[in-house]
């Protein structure tokens, strides 16, 4: 998981503070695969939830119903986010140089 100081140093256009030993998460590359498995294992979550509560397999109905709704929020986020890219693209495929 992407701890929040180094997300919101990326936000505000600045270079996170890394040490050594995380030196290796620091590429964009890597922390936007790192956050596409995290939202992926909370989608097969959510579908395992919704599969147990079809089947009547389920033994606690507010953990899937959280799971469920955890899933939908986080398709919800990664999908602005695809969107604010493909913005980002367009506006700057349209530059002049």
């Amino acid at each position: 998981m992407i701890p929040i100081n180094k997300l919101s140093a990326l936000q505000n256009g600045l270079t996170p503070s890394v040490d050594k030993s995380d030196a290796t998460n620091s590429d964009f590359s890597k922390i936007l695969k790192e956050s596409l498995e995290e939202m992926n294992d909370i989608q097969v979550k959510g579908d395992r939830a919704m599969a147990d509560i079809a089947t009547g397999q389920v033994k606690d109905l507010h953990q899937a119903a959280i799971a469920i709704n955890k899933a939908e929020t986080n398709m919800k986020m990664m999908l602005e986010v695809r969107n604010k890219a493909l913005s980002a693209y367009k506006e700057i495929s349209r530059t002049q140089i």
